[in-house]
């Protein structure tokens, strides 16, 4: 199947018509030093030094450099292959997925320092998530085996309107994390955070660690904060999923977004410039239309990029390479259309394959497709 545009699609959701991210950001231009000053009345309990530590120092902004640090599920994954309904195939491939680890995998693979934290069962499956997050080149280090609890998984089952996603979650490894993985020593380092509105969903621990990483104002944080929304309707049963992620989703510094995310948690007949209003305090707020266009909203007048046109064969896991690009671009110290290119490229190569990461282009492609003129990158779409 071919799609006119292409682009991030937020990840793996239940029921949901095939979906692209595109991406287009910010203002046109570095992002002044000042920022959005702290917003008063966090969630939760700002986290404290540990004893010994001392105060840690706030971080600049914008972000440039340094490491990033990932926070989040990631599951054993079987599929159809080739792709066709779980009723009718005849081989599953066994795979990982996880929005958190599928960033930090992009990320190493753009030539970052990535680091992914997570807790996995003692058992094979988590021996093999383990292992395939490893071989991206990633930091799992600091990620936790649980004797007691399992590994997820999650099967995929593909079907015309969509990728149908069945979770095996509950009670695993992962859901037991809590606030406590804040106090990692890799993190004094980070230059920046990334989570997702899928740990909230997971446990109450898991969405106390959300809000005390959020919890810090802004200005006092000793480092960034991205937050994709990534909403997973199966994960929300008691329908407070508009609510908890609207509150955390505007305390972060960099909040991702789809439109028909927005749409279905907090108003039908939204626009991005709507959805702006409704999260005012991010500094940088990247709002994805589907398979159409990004548009970045931060100090400056919002910066629009269509996506290239891409064949698509699978959308799960475009949004996680497209946050992924974006936030490259931005920790290189680009132009924020620069790195809303770069997003569309990554999530390119996610909408290219049946599992959640794939091939990026070889750097002289990249580097030829971020140099071109408006005009010619228009003549992709």
């Amino acid at each position: 199947m071919s799609a006119p545009r292409a682009a991030g699609d937020g990840g793996a959701r239940a029921a949901s018509p095939p979906t692209t991210a595109p991406g287009a950001v910010g203002t046109p231009g570095a992002v002044a030093a000042s920022g959005v000053p702290g917003v008063p009345g966090a969630v939760g309990t700002p986290a404290a030094p540990r004893g010994g530590e001392g105060p840690r120092t706030a971080a600049s902004w914008p972000p440039v450099g340094g490491t990033v640090v990932c926070v989040g599920e990631t599951m054993a994954a079987l599929a159809p292959e080739p792709p066709e309904a779980l009723d009718t195939g005849d081989a599953l491939r066994l795979s990982v997925a996880g929005a958190e680890s599928n960033v930090a995998m992009y990320l190493a693979d753009l030539g970052l320092s990535a680091v992914w934290r997570s807790a996995l069962g003692d058992d094979p499956f988590g021996r093999r998530v383990r292992a395939a997050v490893a071989a991206a080149n990633v930091d799992v280090s600091g990620v936790r085996s649980d004797p007691d609890r399992p590994t997820g998984l999650l099967v995929k089952d593909p079907g015309p309107t969509g990728t149908r996603v069945h979770y095996y979650r509950r009670g695993s490894a992962a859901s037991a994390l809590g606030p406590d993985v804040l106090d990692d020593p890799g993190l004094r380092s980070a230059a920046l955070l990334h989570l997702t509105g899928v740990t909230p969903a997971l446990s109450p621990s898991c969405r106390a660690l959300v809000e005390r990483a959020l919890a810090t104002p802004p200005s006092d944080r000793p480092y960034a904060i991205s937050f994709d929304v990534n909403h997973r309707p199966a994960l929300w049963p008691d329908g407070t999923a508009a609510t908890v992620l609207h509150e955390l989703a505007d305390r972060a510094d960099i909040t991702f977004v789809g439109l028909d995310e927005a749409q279905h948690l907090w108003g039908a007949d939204l626009d991005a410039g709507e959805v702006r209003k409704l999260l005012p305090r991010p500094r940088l707020l990247v709002v994805k239309d589907g398979g159409r266009a990004a548009t970045a909203f931060g100090e400056g007048p919002e910066v629009t990029v269509p996506a290239p046109r891409t064949e698509v064969v699978e959308p799960v896991g475009a949004g996680d390479a497209f946050a992924a690009g974006f936030l490259a671009g931005l920790l290189r110290g680009g132009e924020l259309t620069s790195a809303l290119r770069l997003g569309h490229i990554t999530a390119a190569s996610a909408l290219k394959v049946t599992g959640d990461h794939g091939p990026l282009p070889d750097a002289a492609t990249v580097e030829r497709l971020l140099g071109l003129s408006e005009g010619a990158w228009a003549a992709l779409v």
